[in-house]
């Protein structure tokens, strides 16, 4: 079972950057898809971009134009690459992998929070 740390969050001012990193142990890192949720206060869980082991990318809309994700196989790493950030953007951000959509892998999170 591949096991997940995440880092890179903190405290920024909005319209800054932020980049995320998930690396994972385990072996077989690159047969994994891969994902970026976030959970904001008092909100549910949501997917914000993943890229899958055969590199089908998809980021949900709200953030396409501001966020990017990348992984490197040879690293066992994801990123998330996060611009102009909003106060909307305030969550703990959790990297998860999977085999064929199901994420069973989770991270601890890291905390993002942009203030106004």
């Amino acid at each position: 079972q591949v096991q997940l740390a995440e880092s890179g969050g903190g405290l920024v001012q909005a319209g800054g950057s932020l980049r995320l990193s998930c690396a994972a142990s385990g072996r077989f890192f690159n047969t994994y898809d891969m994902a970026w949720y976030r959970q904001a206060p008092g909100k549910e869980r949501e997917l914000v971009a993943s890229f899958s082991s055969g590199n089908n990318i998809y980021v949900v809309d709200s953030v396409k134009d501001r966020f990017t994700i990348d992984r490197d196989n040879a690293k066992n790493t994801i990123y998330l690459q996060m611009n102009s950030l909003e106060p909307e953007d305030t969550a703990v951000y959790y990297c998860a992998a999977g085999r064929f959509g199901n994420y069973g892998a989770w991270g601890q999170g890291t905390r993002v929070t942009v203030s106004s």
